[in-house]
């Protein structure tokens, strides 16, 4: 792996993602929207020479295909938000995989755990069936199916899937994402969900270390791969956040119904509703197929992974 594209690079996976193939010394080109986020980017990793800034419309396939002619993996991080899921996701996806056939190349989707539905064992492994009850994991069990459909005959996919996540360039329409930046900046803030339920949440450097061990592993493609990270519940996590800012102020619980009420104002919380099963039943990721195939889960502890979090946040 010379030379990569990460498309929305600066989102939270992407620019994890990013951060981690310039440590490595990878050619990469990060590809997004806005040139003020990617020139952002580009000040980020002191302009290095490694990194490129390519202006595009991931929904666009030619517009994809220009600028990866001449990589060797292509990394799909766009997210796309709730409540433009419906109208938007396979639509992405499909621009994404024509571009990625067309040419040739592989193509790494990172994703997340709707597909699986409500767990029916302890740790969700890859077989477990998939029978998702929400619009969500409909959609992206479609998306699933998409990828992996036989009218692909020269793509390489393949699907990585993530529990939650937190980290320094997590944004704020992650679960973790304004909770952390508000504790970071001594505010007022609020957590989804029961704070007293273990839920499972991965450090995205851990993550973009793993999803690349994933990309150079030639076995790796035409499957789906589980990379769990660690369980805590939002109490114990809350207290650490707060300790590294040295600052203590309320985090608020948001159950079903207060997201409910917050609905009616908010369109990404009013399409979060569906998904609250997952702060009440959370589903915890099995990574043994990832062990045996490709290498060590690597799981940085709360302790150290939110200090970095909340220091890198409040500067």
């Amino acid at each position: 792996m010379k030379k990569v594209i990460v498309l929305g690079a600066t989102g939270g996976t992407g620019m994890a993602i990013v951060e981690e193939l310039i440590k490595r010394g990878i050619q990469t080109i990060a590809f997004g929207r806005s040139i003020n986020k990617l020139n952002q980017l580009k000040k980020k990793f002191g302009h290095s020479e490694l990194l490129h800034l390519q202006v595009g419309d991931a929904f666009d396939y030619i517009s994809i295909c220009e600028a990866s002619k001449e990589v060797d993996i292509i990394f799909q991080c766009v997210a796309v938000p709730y409540h433009e899921m419906e109208q938007s996701q396979l639509a992405l996806g499909r621009a994404v995989m024509t571009a990625a056939n067309k040419l040739g190349k592989k193509i790494v989707f990172v994703d997340g755990i709707y597909p699986y539905g409500r767990a029916n064992k302890k740790f969700v492994d890859e077989e477990h069936s998939k029978r998702p009850h929400t619009k969500k994991g409909k959609i992206k069990l479609e998306l699933e199916n998409l990828i992996f459909s036989n009218c692909w005959d020269q793509a390489k996919p393949v699907i990585v899937r993530l529990p939650d996540y937190y980290g320094p360039s997590a944004n704020a329409n992650s679960y973790l994402g304004m909770t952390v930046l508000n504790i970071s900046k001594g505010k007022l803030s609020a957590y989804i969900g029961s704070l007293d339920i273990p839920r499972e949440y991965i450090y995205l450097p851990d993550a973009a270390k793993m999803i690349i061990e994933l990309a150079e592993n030639q076995k790796a493609y035409g499957e789906v791969w589980n990379i769990p990270g660690n369980i805590i519940s939002g109490r114990e996590f809350i207290k650490l956040a707060q300790a590294s800012a040295a600052k203590k102020k309320p985090v608020i619980p948001l159950k079903t119904n207060t997201i409910k009420l917050i609905g009616w104002f908010n369109p990404v919380m009013r399409e979060m509703v569906e998904m609250s099963y997952l702060t009440e039943t959370p589903v915890f990721l099995d990574g043994s197929k990832y062990e045996q195939y490709i290498g060590p889960i690597i799981q940085t502890p709360f302790e150290i992974g939110i200090h970095h979090t909340i220091q890198a946040l409040k500067k």
